[in-house]
């Protein structure tokens, strides 16, 4: 493919050389993380791209630490049994699986109960983790780091929310800043005596002092933790929102509250609960955090909200990257990552990208970077079998685990790899998210896949130059400029997908064969 400069040239950021095949970068392969928190204990072990890991394993159980914390003092007796022997399950499986010793943090149940640091020193003296019982600040600004993880340019309000606690951290451009840990969390208000009045009095003049703190933030507000997400789920069902992947998850103040709204005054919350798929114990808490959430948008009044699935232990994981591992682009790693893995001929995508790059002369930044992940995963799921791998292609792109995607991207970039390997759009998955891209955006997705999919033809070694496109819009013209040692590569099917891509730009074409 043609290797010319780009108007996005090699050295930027988006598009320099993977880090993921650096030593320093591939020691943060298989890294456990466990968190014990208020309500849950949940161990993940991340593995694959350096800068954009999977969930290799991921488990989450409710122990429910903090419950009756408030009047007692102390951890909930049951739930020390639960998280006793869940932590001794999670080690052995770290040892298992290899990833030992894990990296354990404690939040606020621990840290408050008076037998926290017996019960830390007894999981220590049991199971040989080392527990990090961390301060409201801290855990403020590792879910912090968390959210950086998966935005990398973020700016706005974290606010974490735990059964014991909520945090809330700023971030700029890159950065942590201003960080205030406060009482309001659900096990903690379940103690408020009064009733509703006292609650919403606590929770606005406590809402009002961390305001103080931090000042105006009326930008995005990133929310962290399980009872925003189940509220983001029940978002998503009263809306009736196609794409259930919460990472990302965009909604307006306006829309929010009405969701708020809707939960404080819903006669069903155990059939609401059922139709979202949130836990029992979950929905029990959700009632409160609403009422928190109702105040924290009302005072602080953001720009939008996101939900982000990403937080303390993605910021545990954050913690240990080198800078210059932090400023790369979390998504085109993963896809570089992807390609590199599974792809037939690693490296085909960076030509492929410049060789389609042309038709597309007037784009942003954020839409090239698009474009560049679809490139590098336009051949990863060739193991699927041919009838199902436009829908392979679609669902990975869709519903992956990729950090720095936007849903409008992800199913953008799904429908560009679903025309890589389909004429029409007839996967029938992608019906009802159809709605989420604009007809412009529809049809840039089509010019792309059908790029890809002829582009894919001219497969000569990574580093050869079958030809390029030049793209006369004005003149709506293309041409094609083939080197002559790829005509042989021109053949009836490529020219058939030639033309169905002019078709696409409702052009005129031309092939000409040059050298």
């Amino acid at each position: 493919m043609n290797t010319a400069a780009s108007p996005f040239g090699s050295d930027h950021a988006h598009f320099a050389r993977p880090l993921i095949v650096d030593p320093q970068a591939r020691a943060l392969s298989k890294v456990g993380v466990v968190d014990i928190g208020s309500n849950s204990v949940r161990l993940v072990i991340f593995d694959g791209a350096a800068r954009s890991p999977a969930y290799f394993f991921n488990e989450k159980v409710m122990c429910s630490l903090g419950k009756g914390l408030l009047e007692t003092g102390m951890l909930n007796p049951e739930g020390k049994v639960k998280a006793r022997a869940t932590l001794h399950r999670f080690q052995a499986l770290a040892e298992g699986i290899g990833c030992a010793p894990l990296h354990v943090v404690a939040t606020a149940a621990m840290r408050e109960a008076s037998d926290g640091p017996a019960f830390k020193e007894q999981i220590e003296s049991e199971t040989g983790m080392t527990i990090h019982v961390i301060e409201g600040t801290e855990e403020a600004r590792l879910s912090a780091q968390g959210v950086l993880l998966g935005w990398p340019g973020a700016y706005g309000l974290v606010c974490d929310v735990g059964g014991s606690s909520m945090e809330l951290a700023e971030i700029r451009r890159g950065q942590v800043g201003k960080c205030v840990t406060s009482p309001l969390a659900p096990l903690k208000l379940q103690a408020i005596e009064g009733g509703a009045a006292a609650r919403r009095d606590h929770i606005e003049k406590t809402v009002d002092e961390l305001i103080e703190v931090m000042g105006p933030q009326n930008d995005r507000l990133f929310l962290v933790g399980g009872s925003w997400r189940a509220i983001g789920r029940i978002d998503m069902e009263r809306q009736g929102y196609p794409l259930h992947v919460l990472h990302e998850y965009q909604m307006s103040c306006e829309d929010l509250l009405d969701t708020l709204e809707f939960i404080q005054k819903h006669d069903d919350l155990e059939g609401l609960r059922k139709a979202c798929g949130i836990s029992s114990a979950r929905m029990a808490l959700v009632p409160l955090a609403s009422e928190v959430l109702e105040c924290v948008v009302k005072r602080f009044k953001p720009h939008d909200i996101a939900i982000s699935s990403y937080g303390i232990r993605e910021g545990l994981l954050y913690e240990q990257m080198p800078q210059e591992l932090r400023d790369r682009d979390p998504l085109i790693e993963a896809c570089r990552f992807s390609e590199i893995k599974d792809a037939r001929m690693p490296g085909f995508g960076k030509g492929l990208f410049n060789f389609v790059l042309p038709l597309f002369p007037r784009i942003s930044l954020e839409r090239a970077r698009i474009i560049k992940a679809a490139c590098l995963l336009h051949d990863v799921t060739w193991r699927a079998h041919p009838d199902y791998r436009a829908d392979a292609c679609f669902d990975n792109a869709t519903r992956a685990n990729l950090g720095g995607l936007s849903h409008r991207e992800r199913v953008f970039l799904g429908l560009a790899l679903l025309y890589r390997y389909k004429n029409k759009p007839t996967t029938p998955q992608f019906q009802p998210l159809a709605p989420l891209l604009s007809p412009e955006e529809t049809r840039e997705a089509e010019v792309l896949g059908k790029a890809m999919r002829f582009g894919a033809m001219l497969w000569m070694r990574k580093d050869q130059t079958p030809g390029r496109f030049e793209w006369h819009e004005e003149r709506k013209h293309l041409e094609l400029r083939l080197n002559a040692a790829a005509t042989e590569l021109y053949s009836e099917v490529a020219e058939s997908r030639l033309d169905s891509l002019a078709k696409a730009l409702d052009s005129t074409y031309e092939v000409i064969i040059e050298g």
